[in-house]
């Protein structure tokens, strides 16, 4: 809700909750009985006959599809996982995005005649090029940033180690993951409160938040931040994860490195430094939410230029990649970002793949 941090209103007293106010608004079009499913717009009146295939269900995927639907496409939507929805309903926790907002919006979809097909993960069970002989003259690649960085250091595989979108994808799966009585969350950004409290509501009698710089260099909202200290989260500032150690394979404790601000980097973040003092933390369990990269997984890497990094190079404007008939958008474009972020790319292509 960036608009609410410019809103000019808030020069006198409070913002106009927008943010709110749409909410309301959303949650009475989600009832079914009076749900709007949008009609087919556009300039010929009938629909088109060229097949287009959405790899990724995730909200770029979604949002492509959605426009595509409306101007006439017909659509199918490609998932590897048995889920809909992406990291809105495999990463973001229930206490932040209830999963029934998003399966209405799914639902929409449906209703527009978008086709979906869950488990099945193209570059593996189908190719690109089997795509093509049916038929499938555009695709949008929106698979996102879905595989976890680990927390990177001596003893990151033991049992009770998980990255932080693992871990989130366990708990929106309907598991309990087991975190025991002490936990440590490696990280700064938004995932790694959602990870953090969501190890409290697992029971964790202690749960601790172990970023290498300070207060004010936190990427995460200060509102989620605050939110996971007044649930217990205890912050442990200006530490870096040094050594993981464990007893028969699993986690007992995890070495951390005191650290110092030195100069701005190039963000214009102040940079931490090692200053060769070191605390030991009895832990049970470890969740490195440190980044999340881009996994193509059987899509030929050869199909599309890639960066060092591994996102997609897409033409900033249109969302075409190298391969004509292959657009990109969300996550593995830009590495990960926000939902609404991915929405608009998502958009974005459909009106590139129209024309």
């Amino acid at each position: 809700r960036f608009c609410e941090d410019e809103c000019t209103r808030g020069d006198i007293d409070d913002p106009i909750a927008i943010d709110e106010i749409k909410k309301f608004i959303a949650e009475q079009d989600m009832k079914a009985e009076t749900r709007f499913v949008p009609p087919m717009i556009n300039t010929t009146g009938k629909p088109y006959e060229q097949k287009i295939a959405v790899i990724g269900a995730g909200p770029a995927g979604l949002s492509c599809a959605f426009f595509l639907a409306q101007k006439g496409y017909p659509v199918t939507v490609f998932e590897k996982e048995k889920k809909l929805g992406g990291m809105m309903t495999m990463g973001i926790p229930e206490f932040r995005l209830e999963k029934t907002v998003v399966n209405s919006e799914i639902e929409v979809l449906r209703e527009m005649g978008v086709e979906f097909k869950t488990g099945v993960e193209v570059g593996r069970d189908v190719t690109l090029d089997a795509l093509r002989r049916e038929g499938y003259k555009a695709f949008y690649l929106a698979i996102g940033a879905s595989k976890g960085t680990p927390v990177g250091c001596p003893g990151d595989d033991m049992a009770g180690v998980y990255t932080g979108i693992d871990f989130l994808r366990e708990v929106n799966s309907g598991k309990k993951p087991e975190v025991g009585e002490a936990v440590a969350v490696i990280g700064g950004g938004n995932v790694s409160i959602d990870v953090a409290r969501s190890a409290v509501r697992l029971g964790a009698g202690k749960v601790y938040l172990v970023y290498r710089r300070g207060r004010e260099e936190i990427k995460a909202d200060d509102d989620e931040v605050e939110d996971a200290v007044a649930e217990g989260v205890e912050l442990k500032l200006l530490r870096a994860p040094a050594e993981i150690t464990g007893k028969d394979g699993r986690v007992t404790s995890i070495k951390l490195e005191v650290m110092e601000l030195g100069e701005p980097d190039a963000s214009g973040r102040r940079s931490p430094t090692a200053t060769g003092k070191f605390e030991e933390l009895p832990v049970s369990c470890v969740i490195g939410a440190i980044g999340q990269k881009v996994d193509l997984g059987g899509i030929d890497r050869g199909a599309m230029a890639v960066t060092k990094k591994g996102t997609v190079i897409a033409d900033a404007l249109t969302y075409q990649t190298s391969q004509p008939d292959i657009f990109a958008g969300g996550d593995v474009v830009t590495g990960p970002k926000f939902v609404i972020d991915a929405i608009a790319a998502g958009k974005e292509a459909a009106i590139s793949i129209h024309r």
